[in-house]
């Protein structure tokens, strides 16, 4: 779905991601980890077409992407939850997927859709977003990016500031949106949850991809090692 060869970025004179190079592979997770500081924002911007390559090549579902536009890239079935939760804190839960489903095709299904794949979010669609707590403010992002339909659904961060019995709903939706057809591409710190989540990941470290390897628990220590580096 998405493969990144020798992939080369930066801001300025300073050179931040050094050929790194990764596959997501169809219907599948595909977890990035490294501490604050590994290049991992500067990777995503430059998927995400918010900032250019300045060597190496994006292939999106066989197409080469590396100049594409963002808006082009989300055209072709890239979708993007950012770090924080984010939402418009004065719009209602239902607002909140209102602005992405209009317009849209089938909207108003979609909007049932995410109301029956999450079930909190429905329990409190009259409420403002800026009243939910993290983990349902986390479900409302994801929902949003779902309704435009994705091949891929990048998420960046999604257990940041969120209460531990949450995480593990939103990993259990990482998983069953791999297993229902769709492809993630995982940015995580939590070491634990990402190799829970994911079917293969790979580590960042100064801008670089010191291991890489299967997802599960038993790859930890491994992980742990590498982010030192």
């Amino acid at each position: 779905m998405l493969e990144v060869v020798d992939l080369h970025a930066g801001y300025g004179p300073i050179n931040v991601v050094h050929g790194i190079s990764f596959t997501v592979p169809d219907h599948s997770v595909f977890a990035v980890m490294g501490h604050n500081g590994a290049g991992k924002t500067t990777l995503l911007k430059t998927l995400l077409g918010l900032l250019p390559a300045r060597s190496g090549t994006i292939t999106f579902g066989g197409e080469d992407i590396t100049k594409a536009k963002t808006h082009q890239r989300v055209a072709k079935g890239m979708a993007y939850v950012p770090q924080g939760q984010l939402s418009f804190p004065q719009l209602s839960t239902f607002e909140n997927l209102q602005l992405v489903a209009d317009g849209r095709a089938g909207g108003a299904a979609k909007i049932d859709e995410m109301f029956t794949m999450f079930p909190a979010l429905k329990k409190f669609e009259t409420r403002k977003a800026g009243l939910l707590s993290g983990g349902q403010r986390q479900q409302l992002s994801i929902a949003r990016a779902l309704i435009t339909e994705p091949q891929l659904i990048i998420l960046d961060e999604p257990t940041e500031g969120i209460q531990p019995n949450i995480v593990a709903e939103i990993e259990a939706l990482i998983v069953q949106l791999a297993e229902t057809g769709l492809s993630v591409l995982l940015v995580e710190q939590h070491v634990g949850f990402a190799l829970e989540a994911s079917a293969e990941y790979a580590v960042m470290a100064s801008g670089y991809i010191t291991s890489r390897g299967s997802g599960g628990r038993e790859a930890v220590g491994s992980v742990l090692a590498a982010m030192t580096i």
